[in-house]
């Protein structure tokens, strides 16, 4: 297979795995909230019907983006990433901001509202790329580049943590931490900074009791079965009840307001209840395969602020993933991010697909460059 066909096979992995995703989250966000959504809004397919929207206009997103040629992109992600970073600043002036289960994470501008952060993940991400690839190495601009991003990234942290967002945060930050380290750019000042992040996240988790509470919590949620312990205990009842095959697409019992945001940040627990052990390792499967064609697809681009870029993505994809399945099994403490693709969230969601666009985008460049 030449290299070509190798990027070809790996894009068209790639796209399918997203796909079965989209296809599986539509069926399951109509499953778990429409008992829900009966009760609340009287339609059962009310969520169901918002989520396809989003997936909808997610499509027109990632078909628009094949427009936009590549070289734009990259010139531009210092712009776009301080626009997204003054939209998710907005969030934290009253007359914008919208609050949301107590977090100030949304912005309304004409009646319409949306969450800022969702772009910032994206544009972060190409504007690390941007850095990573106009610093020259061995030169004195490493330094001053790292220092850069090193202040862009307190900023970003200052913004959602004062949201607040602790999960998104830590999500990014480590992000950006793998992308450097790949670069090699930047490994030892990664190290010394790394060090010394370890005291300041702890001391963040001590500042805010709710976020120890959670750490407490999630060490023995049975210590407050009726309280701060209660989801996450009827998560892994939902997760327990799937057995080896699953009680079967809609039948779940936890979906009968026993398990709170069940269409959301816990889909995965209706999906092992009603597709049971099976059907959970076979969706795990699929984003290990999504993290695999990614990142082989990543390092066969031609410019290296694609590669970087596409890494970034699947990297942030994959770790949002991961850190959502182990919050559902109670292996971490609860960090309100939800699964992608799948959870319940148009802006989250439309993220989602905009990141695989970019990726498409970069390789469909690479393989015209290759003709």
């Amino acid at each position: 297979m030449t290299n070509k066909q190798l990027i070809k096979t790996l894009l068209h992995c790639l796209i399918l795995c997203v796909t079965v995703l989209c296809s599986i989250g539509l069926i399951f966000v109509y499953s778990s909230s429409s008992v829900y959504a009966l009760e609340r809004h009287g339609s059962a397919a009310y969520f169901a019907k918002k989520h396809l929207i989003g997936l909808l206009l997610g499509a027109l997103a990632l078909a628009g983006l094949q427009l936009i040629p590549a070289e734009s992109i990259k010139r531009w992600a210092p712009v776009s990433f301080f626009t997204a970073l003054f939209l998710t600043f907005l969030t934290l002036v009253p007359i914008f901001a919208r609050k949301i289960h107590g977090s100030q994470r949304w912005i309304s501008l004409g009646g319409f509202s949306f969450q800022p952060s969702e772009l910032l993940k994206i544009t972060l991400v190409l504007y690390v790329a941007y850095l990573l690839t106009t610093t020259k190495p061995y030169h004195r601009s490493t330094s001053i580049s790292y220092t850069r991003l090193m202040i862009i990234l307190a900023c970003v942290s200052a913004i959602l943590l004062k949201q607040p967002d602790f999960g998104l945060t830590v999500t990014l930050i480590a992000t950006s931490c793998i992308m450097l380290f790949i670069s090699c750019l930047h490994s030892k000042q990664l190290l010394i900074t790394s060090a010394a992040l370890i005291p300041v996240a702890g001391s963040l988790v001590l500042l805010k009791p709710y976020r120890l509470q959670r750490i407490l919590i999630f060490l023995n949620p049975w210590n407050d079965p009726q309280g701060a312990g209660f989801q996450i205990i009827q998560s892994l009842i939902a997760i327990g009840s799937g057995g080896l095959w699953g009680v079967g697409i809609s039948n779940s019992k936890q979906k009968f307001f026993y398990l709170p945001m069940q269409h959301t940040d816990f889909i995965f627990s209706i999906i092992a209840e009603e597709t049971g052990f099976i059907g959970a390792i076979t969706l795990i499967a699929l984003y290990a395969l999504l993290l695999y064609a990614g990142l082989r697809l990543a390092w066969r681009l031609n410019d290296p602020f694609f590669s970087y870029a596409t890494v970034g993505f699947i990297i942030l994809i994959s770790l949002q993933a991961i850190i959502n399945l182990c919050v559902t099994t109670g292996l971490v403490p609860t960090k309100g991010i939800g699964l992608p693709f799948i959870s319940y969230g148009n802006t989250a969601l439309i993220s989602s697909i905009l990141m695989i666009g970019l990726i498409i985008n970069f390789t469909r460049t690479t393989l015209q460059q290759r003709r």
